[in-house]
């Protein structure tokens, strides 16, 4: 029998070019869409907290030495806060009960942690402390900033979040005030919903005896809102934790990445009333699926499964309801670490070069490239590759 011990006999697990010379693995993106992250690193997290407990290392200690010794982007306790210290508590006590190993045991100070309310970023302190976060609330939303993220929240659950105008003059207030923040305060956006829907779209209430130059107006308000979405100088995430139709998904398309719950549903049912979408729904949705399956969702006015506008690429991604806020937090985390100057010209060409001919874009595209070598971020990125250290970029 052949023996397959990795790389230095050209098999293991996975096959390489020749004995001794390793290449990446194709593996293939849908193998890790099941993969519960927290209940894959809880263990390591439960170990790394006995440690501190126990007095063997300081939390620095046990992070710094993951981080160089096995080459993890980050340690098991800056992980844990990442991931929310009560997600890790809950993933041990399933693997406990699950498995009856006594190893899975939460360890004391993780259950003294969470008890205390420090779950890690979301509550500004976990196993470290983080700038601590400011919540306006507001009649229609909420806007959580946890920098370097900042949360809008459409918060009128009694109506299922839907669009009226205070929502809009709120929305378009907080961008604009995200817009003039700081790159060390606010580097990615996360919007999402309380309750059951996301955005169950406009509030019809407002249609009646309404004149077709108010109806104009209406419409406008809403390209306004999500162009300004469009052109925000950082990435937006749309966390769609339920229902997310009419108006609501026009909101969510505007967006740069769509995370949805699997539960959730989306559409756009205005012919039902007699409408047809006029908050950007007929331009974005042909953009994003094509035209065919644009027609048949606006014509017919169904609603589709998460799973299903994931199939079509509507939405990035669809997870269990339970990850969707980690699973959002997480790229947004992910996000506010690269250079947000960079990010900020990326999303420029792709948006102006997506409605433009294509040496218009290309254009374009060198131009906003240019603008990027008069940044600091560029010489630390490249200093960092060539000394093999993580950047830390400014915004600068």
């Amino acid at each position: 029998a052949s023996k397959k011990f990795g790389v230095k006999t050209g098999e293991g697990f996975y096959k390489y070019p020749a004995p001794g010379k390793f290449q990446w693995p194709q593996i293939p993106k849908e193998a890790g869409e099941g993969v519960d992250a927290v209940r894959l690193v809880a263990p390591a997290i439960n170990e790394a907290a006995y440690l501190v407990r126990e007095g063997i290392a300081t939390k620095e200690d046990v992070d710094k030495a993951v981080r160089l010794g096995l080459n993890w982007p980050k340690g098991p306790l800056e992980l844990a806060d990442e991931l929310g210290i009560d997600a890790v508590v809950k993933a041990l006590e399933e693997l406990k009960a699950k498995t009856g190993f006594e190893e899975y045991e939460p360890d004391p100070l993780l259950r003294e942690i969470a008890q205390q309310g420090k779950l890690g970023r979301k509550s500004g302190e976990g196993f470290y402390k983080y700038v601590k976060g400011e919540e306006k609330r507001l009649e229609t939303i909420l806007v959580r900033y946890e920098p370097p993220v900042v949360w809008i929240i459409l918060n009128r659950p009694e109506r299922l979040n839907a669009i009226n105008a205070k929502m809009v003059e709120e929305l378009s207030t907080a961008l604009d005030e995200i817009a003039k923040a700081d790159y060390d305060k606010v580097r990615a956006v996360v919007i999402t919903g309380t309750g059951r829907a996301f955005c169950a779209g406009a509030d019809v209430t407002g249609f009646l005896g309404a004149t077709p130059v108010l109806a104009y107006k209406l419409s406008r308000g809403l390209h306004e809102l999500t162009e300004k979405i469009e052109r925000l100088d950082r990435p937006v995430i749309c966390a769609i934790n339920g229902y997310a139709l009419g108006g609501g998904l026009e909101l969510a398309l505007a967006c740069d990445i769509r995370i949805a719950s699997e539960t959730a549903q989306l559409g756009l049912p205005e012919v039902n009333l007699g409408l047809f979408p006029g908050g950007g729904g007929t331009q974005r949705l042909a953009r994003l699926v094509g035209l065919a399956r644009a027609k048949e969702i606006i014509f017919t006015g169904d609603n589709i499964s998460a799973r299903e506008a994931e199939r079509i690429g509507l939405v990035n991604r669809a997870v269990p309801p339970e990850r969707l806020e980690q699973e959002a937090r997480a790229l947004a985390l992910k996000l506010a670490e690269k250079p947000p100057i960079a990010l900020a010209m990326a999303k420029a060409a792709v948006n102006f070069g997506y409605e433009a001919p294509l040496w218009v874009g290309l254009d374009a595209e060198a131009a906003h490239f240019g603008v990027v070598f008069s940044t600091e971020d560029l010489y630390e990125g490249v200093s960092a590759f060539l000394q093999k250290r993580r950047p830390q970029f400014k915004g600068k």
